[in-house]
């Protein structure tokens, strides 16, 4: 599950998934029908609405053993959302098909290094990044999917990586979706503290498992001239810089 944000804007995002996968020996489909999970409904309160998508994406995953996402949010959003969702529009419609398709899809969905250390159950990716990168736990991956340091294990293992540790690294980066455009003064302050705090690490880039709060850290690191660049989790797992040196 490629995700919206980065269908769109990031798409080499998606590819380093698929590169990744592969090279670990997993079959990889791409659904072309695949369109948004319904996280920015939901998280808006508009839960009818959220129907529609959340109807393509059991259709298009369906039958799937895993279903790997390069994001936090939008993995929390199909194993916890999709539930809320379907069991709204039962009550209403009482049509129990939706219901059932989220029960198979849900427990299935998988955010990239939970799909990692849980199931392939690796943390060594055979990636090289000689770099010096700080690593930023997003909200939903920290909170609603408890990945913990499943991360950081497997940045630990990058060669030629040097991983500091963030300060406040708990704390919100300050974009949570429509919460940025709603409260902009708010998220403004908050993306502001997460930046400072990102260039008092002194790393050259920060990673993080979700690009829409890379989008928000990145902008802010851009308007400060901080010459730190965002990656995510998955281009610097997918990266063998040493393999193409060495050839």
């Amino acid at each position: 599950m490629v995700t919206c944000i980065n269908d769109a804007l990031f798409p080499d995002t998606g590819r380093a998934v698929v590169t990744l996968l592969r090279r670990l020996g997993v079959e990889v489909d791409f659904p072309e029908a695949q369109t948004c999970c319904g996280q920015p409904m939901v998280n808006t309160g508009y839960l009818d609405e959220a129907v529609p998508p959340l109807r393509s994406f059991v259709k298009a995953f369906d039958g799937y053993d895993a279903i790997v996402t390069p994001s936090g949010s939008c993995a929390g959003s199909a194993r916890h959302q999709h539930g809320i969702v379907a069991q709204r529009h039962f009550q209403r419609s009482g049509d129990p098909a939706l219901v059932a398709a989220v029960e198979r899809t849900a427990p299935r969905t998988y955010e990239l290094s939970e799909f990692l250390v849980d199931v392939l159950e690796v943390t060594d990716v055979g990636a090289y990044f000689p770099h010096r990168v700080t690593y930023h736990p997003t909200c939903h991956s920290l909170r609603m999917l408890g990945v913990g340091d499943r991360p950081v294990r497997l940045l630990q293992a990058v060669r030629g990586l040097d991983l500091v540790e963030l300060p406040r690294a708990e704390e919100c980066c300050g974009f949570g979706g429509t919460f940025a455009v709603k409260n902009a003064d708010t998220s403004v302050a908050m993306v502001s503290d997460k930046a400072r705090h990102v260039r008092e690490t002194g790393a050259e880039v920060l990673v993080a498992g979700d690009n829409s709060c890379l989008m928000n850290i990145g902008g802010a690191l851009t308007r400060q001239r901080a010459g730190v660049r965002v990656m995510h989790l998955a281009e610097i797992l997918a990266s063998t810089e040493q393999r193409t040196a060495a050839s």
